[in-house]
């Protein structure tokens, strides 16, 4: 389809020139990156070379957050901003080109990369050349860029592809002033990357323009950090001087070319990932239609479309900022503008800067996600932190003027003495040096600024329209009874729906849980008329961004919404938030009506109806939809602000469009004609229900959703009963409307987006089993790989459900709903891959070891149920020449290569938990320990001889029970980043599952419940990943480090990047894998089949010759030696089993894993129900010997004598043609079967090659020489060091040695203690032991002491430093992770999320961050300063004591979990005492030693703060303890 100017629509993004085009399941639209980025600036604008010379410094020690591929000098990108070097380039000019350029302001400059090819450069080069002369300005001459390929040893792919460099000159008309030449450029750029970068030309894209401007230059590219200054020979020239450096290290999730999206952007930097960018990016095209301008005058439609499509989201984001700076804004407030606070629900946010924020959400949504933005303008230079502060940003402020901010601290070496003050950016805030003005302006400050030059609380008091406020309409019209019945079938409403989704939503006020996964047939696949919904899958944030806790974090979460009509978005007058506050996207019925009859301060609405005749059948769908597209423009003509996309007109007659197709396909039809923001989208459904239905609708553009039929349901299940009489109409919609909205928020959360507004219309999906017709029409760029069902089969299912409501016949009318068996199994309902049937003969087979009852469960599991209900059952495979079975390799081989799943002990019994581990161990493969831990008693064998030791331990987001000792007894440490039943969300078990035994092997409290965060919170992007892998293999040598994904859209990309991260193993789960509790929204609607995972990740791994470097791993329902060949072709080496080995021990799946009623003994803690179990390690070696000997024998039929030569042999699969089914036989696997395609001959397919960790370079190997005898003997020994931030991991390597040799206890006290001078990099101290004393004098990055493990971590501030340490930030973010003893002790202020999961250390700090000891379920913090906001978050366990002299820690505590109480109890008191005796002894600390010294009184200023349930459980087994 085009828009409505003649494009593509949506217009395909194309890769970088060299890179490849899509191809199978690779779409270069999924690229990523995440980077290090920093600036240094003279603050007073002095310029000098130095401050190049500084910049290069840093970018060199940011080289670890970079990211290099399969060749080690052909970087990911890096590069560097100046301000213009006016000598530098009047010299050159003249040099070189023979031109004197005219005085400064009166002419421009910018690097541009052209093509290869003489041709088409000189096509490039002519076109510009006639668009500066179009917009009036003159042409000063081309400059040939001198660059050393050689010198800077750039390698071969970077060299392959490189552009064609040189630098342009242009001066202004006459009577231009500076910024209009500034406009002028700007437009002459677009106009030339229009034109030239969507052409037909084969180097198209290697025309790029790094920047044109009167202030700010750009070189960057394809480089490493340490290849841009010697690479760009300019910027080597001692004459080349400027006030400002900002430079840019890039980490993308491919290996591909890509000169044109390094960084930096034309006024920005940017670390962080746009979650939301494909629905800004719409949303900017739409607001197209009324833009207006006197300043851009006819110029304006040149800049069109504002968003250019073959660019990254940070590219996009730049498009959008620098249109806005261009038309009259400070760069300032427009990042105010794209990425605002939290403001909605931050109640002590001044008034002026709120009304600012709220008014410009009137005009448009923020670029969502975690972002770390610098930008300049050559007038200022700043930056600032996405709302929850997810990104590291460190800032130095020298008493000789200068700024250097960084991801890191200590990449630039900064005498202590010079140093006036350190400091972070905080959640949401801003940074700004004014040049000008030779200052740096303060966020508060800057932004109350910004916020008073305009009355926008008048405005928005005078403007704004208030739902509340609309007069009540007519009374709804109240559906009952059978006529309520008749639409509910016809809406597909079944029992289930009642009974696992709208009852247990409102007793329970969020989404309903589920257990077991989802084993139910794909929609594209089903017998069922399954709704359009059912076609969708939610993506989610793994890696490169992290997930939200929506409810621990609700502070930062929105559902607050403008709709209707938007103004001009280059315009800032009060008309511009003449809007309809919305508070809630669920609308009342009563609201419905208000609206609907609205005719208030000059807003009407049109309703639309969406049903159309029964008489036209399935040819009427379509028809109908091209019918609501052209009345919702027709609305916009005549003048109305909102339409109502309504379904009510349902009746024996009239059939409903689904009101997801209607309002996707209204939406993306006024986005194509630019209309999309002249109005409001309503829609009034019967269909829509659950909140997967309610996030698709304003994913794909609704406003505002009234679920009519839901409200009436429910009022309906109260008359029968099946709900308490308490729920009055009121409220049963409040508390229907209350479920929903935690639902949704869940939903975006684990998307990391914070606002519907953000998500509304940035369709976070992906079909499955929709044709392109359909997608074309209503979901334009959403992904839908496999084709599928069209508008006929669509229209087709509305009329079998039309017909359970209105058939034919009356007397076949149904007087109750269907039960269609889609969660639960019914005989005649959906097909399930577990069933009764299944269940039996596996169950016999894996029981009695017969080979034939084996043979019969699978071929009912390959013939039926596989077929029925998964993609690899369309599959079959190509005849072959056979070999004997004699020459294959052995089922001992082959079951070495099996696995579990990670179930947790908590989740299942620790019978059934260390059951699967001695089978495993036995048949030599490997048992998953999930994130529980593992007694520690494990590992070590049994008398029998068997091993209940899991060979892979897992490190989740809670860390419980992750010490060094349960590290150092791994053979493989799988760190866990979703999982395929609940991917994108955190864990919770509940404190009746938490025995002694439990909470001792998780380190924590009987009966306190335990909480997993979404995030790993030391994983905010891939570079953070790569950093956690370090981590660990520091922590185990030997251990493979794996990482755990969930197959989605992209999921190959990320992948990418994890290998480049260095990762050992990959795991691509698939969305049908089992779990203890999760929302049934997850278990049905989030992650994709395997199938396309595992095939998505090898095609890409192979295109970026990474393959050879991982071994990759498949889970999610395998069952048969089939699944095991399907998946060795589509990629995978190794292979997991999780639900099948659990029926082979007696699961029977009642799916009530979440209730702790399990009858067979398995996924419960009750004690009586454990007796009941009575499965054996021999059932599941049984079982797993058996799929491996049907693996043996399909691969003799097929002639493969090895898994490795089998590995992604996707030729030898095919589509079986014998697929007759009306749905499946629409299913197009190619993209699946398409061969990987390698970039040169010698690329291997599988796993040949050990990743290179670099071990051999880290500093522990130096401090293991110095601590060897300490190791061997416990010889006390002290050791002086320098240290710097590329000093990673310091301490780590040693611990490990201890462990190995001494333990889980470690050493005697300060055996080994290491003084450190300098900055240490991350994670300093991690999983450190007893008797290793780490001390640092400097400061620190983020995560110190991450997982510590009884050491001693001490850091403070040089001793020459003259400012106040208490004042002045000492350590990054995530300091204390899932530590589960010792003791740290810091002299400064940490930044966010200090002690997250602490669960047994003990640390003091002087100020913490926002969300201090988040999660926390054991031992102590000290805070001697100021608490950030959301203090104690779902912390559970352990204490905080906080000094609150000036009461002002209230307002920043979470009190959802814990209670603020005095110090009064002597044993606190005294506790408290030590502690700050203690670090006033280590750190020297003055403001410990100020408390101490007024002792009597300072120990009423603190606050206790304890955990409720946590205070509970002590005086419980106090008593129990005082009872015997």
């Amino acid at each position: 389809m085009e828009d409505i100017r003649g494009n593509q629509y949506p217009l395909a993004m194309r890769p970088s020139y060299g890179a490849p085009e899509a191809h199978g399941l690779y779409d270069p639209a999924n690229e990523t990156e995440n980077c290090g980025v920093g600036f240094v600036a003279h603050i007073k604008g002095e310029r000098s070379h130095s401050i190049l010379v500084d910049a290069e410094r840093i970018l060199k020690h940011m080289d670890h957050r970079g990211g290099c591929g399969c060749e080690e000098n052909t970087g990911d990108g890096a590069g560097m901003l100046t301000a213009l070097p006016t000598e530098f380039l009047k010299r050159v000019a003249k040099e070189d080109i023979g031109v004197d350029l005219p005085e400064d302001g009166k002419y421009g400059a910018g690097v541009v990369f052209l093509p290869q090819d003489e041709q088409q450069r000189a096509t490039c080069k002519k076109t510009v050349e006639e668009l500066i002369a179009q917009q009036g300005q003159t042409l000063l001459g081309w400059r040939e860029l001198p660059v050393d390929f050689d010198g800077a040893d750039i390698g071969v792919t970077a060299r392959e592809f490189a552009p064609h460099f040189e630098m342009l000159f242009v001066s202004a008309a006459d009577g231009l002033d500076q910024e209009q030449l500034e406009r002028q450029l700007f437009v002459i750029r677009k106009l030339a990357s229009h034109k030239l970068r969507n052409s037909d030309m084969s180097q198209a894209l290697s025309f790029y323009v790094c920047s044109l401007s009167t202030k700010l230059i750009i070189y960057k590219g394809m480089l490493t950090s340490f290849q841009v200054l010697p690479f760009f020979l300019d910027l080597q020239a001692e004459d080349y001087t400027s006030h400002l450096a900002m430079v840019h290290s890039r980490f993308a999730t491919n290996t591909f070319p890509s000169w044109d999206r390094a960084q930096p952007l034309r006024f920005m930097s940017h670390n962080g990932e746009i979650n939301t960018v494909k629905g800004n990016s719409n949303w900017m095209f739409a607001r197209q239609g009324v833009m207006d301008s006197e300043m851009w005058g006819d110029d304006l439609q040149k800049l069109f479309p504002i968003v250019e499509p073959h660019t990254s989201d940070s590219g996009r984001f730049d498009n959008a900022l620098e249109m806005l700076y261009h038309s009259g804004r400070t760069l300032q407030e427009v990042v105010m503008m794209m990425i605002p606070e939290a403001w909605q629900n931050h109640s002590t946010m001044p008034e002026d800067k709120r009304a600012f924020y709220e008014y410009y959400s009137a005009l448009q949504e923020p670029w969502d996600g975690p972002a770390s933005v610098s930008f300049t303008d050559g007038h200022y230079i700043g930056a600032t932190l996405d709302r929850n502060g997810l990104r590291p940003s460190r800032y130095y402020v020298t008493k000789d003027d200068r700024v250097v901010m960084a991801s890191e601290v200590g990449v630039l070496d900064v005498d202590p003495e010079n140093v006036a003050y350190k400091g972070r950016l905080q959640p949401g805030h801003m940074f700004l040096v004014d040049f000008e003005a030779g200052r740096i302006i303060p966020d508060a400050e800057l932004k109350s600024m910004v916020a008073s030059r305009r009355p926008y609380r008048e405005w928005l008091d005078k403007q704004r329209i208030l739902l509340s406020e609309l007069p009540d309409g007519d009374k709804p019209e109240y559906l009952k009874e059978q006529e309520l019945l008749n639409r509910m079938q016809a809406f597909g409403y079944t029992t289930e729906t009642m009974q696992f989704m709208l009852i247990p939503l409102l007793e329970a006020k969020k989404d309903p849980i589920g257990s077991m996964g989802n084993d139910a047939a794909l929609a594209c696949l089903s017998d069922q008329a399954r709704m359009p919904y059912d076609y969708f899958r939610q993506l989610f944030a793994q890696v490169t961004n992290p997930a939200i806790d929506s409810i621990r974090e609700e502070v930062i979460m929105s559902l607050e919404c403008y709709i209707g009509p938007e103004g001009n978005l280059l315009e800032t007058t009060d008309k511009q938030c003449h809007r309809l506050a919305v508070p809630h996207p669920i609308l009342s019925n009563q609201q419905m009506t208000n609206i609907k009859s609205m005719d208030h301060r000059g807003w009407k609405s049109q309703v639309i109806d969406i049903t159309y005749p029964k008489s036209e059948g399935v040819g009427g769908l379509r028809p109908a939809l091209e019918r609501i597209c052209a009345e919702a423009r027709k609305a916009i003509k005549d003048g109305f602000s909102l339409v109502i996309l309504s379904d009510r007109n349902v009746g024996p007659d009239r059939v409903p469009v689904s009101s997801l197709l209607a309002t996707g396909a209204v939406h993306h039809h006024l986005v194509r004609h630019e209309e999309r923001t002249q109005i409001g989208i309503v829609v009034e459904s019967g269909e829509a229900r659950e909140v997967h239905h309610f996030c698709l609708l304003i994913g794909y553009g609704a406003d505002a959703v009234n679920p009519y039929i839901a409200m009436y349901a429910l009022r309906q299940a109260r008359e029968e009963g099946q709900i308490s009489e308490e729920y009055t109409n009121t409220k049963i919609v409040q508390v229907y409307r209350m479920g929903v909205a935690k639902g949704m928020l869940k939903v975006m959360a684990k998307m990391g987006i914070s606002t519907l507004q953000s998500y509304k219309g940035a369709q976070i999906f992906e079909a499955v089993g929709l044709a392109d017709d359909v997608v074309d029409l209503c979901f334009a760029g959403t992904a839908s790989r496999i084709k599928g069902v069209g508008f006929d089969l669509l229209a087709k299912e509305a009329l079998m459900r039309h017909h359970l409501g209105y058939p034919e016949n009356p007397d076949s009318i149904s007087h109750e709903l269907p039960n269609t068996g889609l969660y639960h199994w019914r005989r005649t309902g959906e097909k399930h891959a577990w069933n009764p049937h299944t269940i039996g003969r596996i169950q016999q087979a894996a029981r009695s070891g017969d080979k034939n009852a084996y043979k019969d469960f699978s071929n009912l599991v390959n013939s039926e149920t596989t077929r029925a209900c998964h993609l690899r059952g369309l599959l079959k495979f190509k005849p072959q020449t056979s070999i004997p079975l004699s020459e294959v390799e052995p089922v001992e081989e082959i079951v070495k290569r099996f696995c579990t799943g990670a179930m947790s002990f908590g989740s299942i019994s620790a019978e059934s938990h260390e059951a699967l581990a001695i089978a495993m161990n036995r048949l030599g493969g490997k048992s998953n320990t999930g994130e529980g831990g593992e007694k520690y008693e494990r590992f070590e064998a049994d008398e029998n001889g068997d091993l209940r030791r899991s060979a892979i331990k897992q490190v989740a987001s809670g860390r419980f029970g992750v010490t060094s000792w349960y590290l150092t007894n791994s053979d493989e440490i799988q760190i866990k980043i979703s999982q395929g039943a609940k991917p994108g969300e955190g864990g919770e078990l509940p404190g009746h599952k938490v025995d002694d035994v439990i909470a001792s092997t998780r380190l924590s409290t009987r009966g306190v419940g335990l909480i997993s965060p979404p995030p790993h919170h030391d994983i905010y992007s891939i570079e953070d990943l790569a950093q956690l892998i370090y981590d660990l293999k520091n922590a185990n040598r030997t251990a493979r480090i794996s990482v755990k994904l969930v197959s989605e859209v992209g999921v190959g990309t990320v992948a990418t990047g994890v290998a480049k991260g260095h990762a050992d193993n990959i795991l691509i789960s698939g969305s049908e894998g089992g779990t203890g509790a999760s929302p049934l929204t997850s278990i049905k609607h989030a992650g994709l089949p395997w199938e396309l995972g595992i095939a998505e990740t090898h095609q890409t791994l192979v295109m970026n010759d990474l393959r050879s470097r991982v071994r990759l791993q498949t889970d999610g329902q395998l069952k048969t030696g089939r699944d095991v060949v399907i998946a060795t072709m589509l990629g995978a080496e190794e292979y997991g089993f999780a639900t099948a080995p659990l029926i082979t021990l007696g699961c029977i799946m009642m799916r009530k894993c979440h209730l702790n009623t399990c009858p067979v003994g398995i996924a419960t803690q009750d004690p009586e129900l454990r007796k009941k179990f009575n499965g054996k390690p021999e059932h599941v070696v049984n079982y797993l010997f058996m799929v491996a000997e049907e693996t043996r024998e399909i691969m003799a039929e097929l002639g493969f004598r090895t898994i490795n030569e089998m590995v992604g042999r996707c030729d030898v699969l095919e589509l079986d043609k014998d697929v007759a089914h009306w749905k499946a036989k629409n299913i197009d696997l190619t993209p699946i079967l398409t061969p990987a395609k390698k970039p040169h001959a010698n690329v291997q397919t599988y796993c040949t090659i050990d990743q290179n960790h670099g071990l051999e370079t880290v500093r522990d190997m130096e401090l293991l020489h110095k601590c060897r005898a300490a190791i061997k003997s416990k010889q006390k020994i002290h050791v002086d060091t320098h240290i710097e931030n590329i000093d990673r991991a310091f301490g780590t390597i040693l611990s490990n040695e201890v462990s190995k040799k001494h333990g889980p206890g470690g050493l005697p006290e300060d055996t080994i203690h290491i003084k450190a001078n300098g900055s240490a990099g991350q994670s300093v101290g991690a999983w450190s032991v007893h008797g290793v004393t780490i001390e640092v004098e400097g400061d620190a990055n983020d995560f110190a002491g991450k997982g510590l493990s009884g050491g001693r971590l001490i850091i403070y501030p040089p001793k020459s430093s003259t400012f106040s340490p208490r004042e002045n930030v000492l350590i990054g973010n995530v300091a204390m992770y899932g530590a589960t003893s010792g003791e740290a002790y810091f002299r400064g202020v940490a930044a966010e999320r200090f002690c997250v999961r602490n669960s047994g250390a003990t640390a003091v700090v002087e100020g913490v961050g926002d969300h201090g000891c988040e999660y926390m379920t054991g031992g102590r913090a000290v805070i001697l300063g100021v608490t950030g906001r959301n203090f104690a978050a779902g912390m559970s366990g352990g204490v905080a004591y906080v000094f609150d002299p000036e009461g002002k820690f209230l307002v920043n505590c979470n009190l959802e979990t814990v209670a603020l109480e005095k110090v009064e109890d002597a044993a606190d008191s005294a506790e408290l005492r030590q502690l700050i005796e203690n670090h006033q002894q280590y750190t020297g600390s003055e403001t410990a030693r100020e408390i101490l010294s007024e002792w009597d009184t300072a120990v009423k200023q603190f606050v206790k703060v304890m955990p409720v349930d946590y205070k509970r459980a002590l005086q419980e087994m106090a008593a129990e303890a005082a009872a015997t």
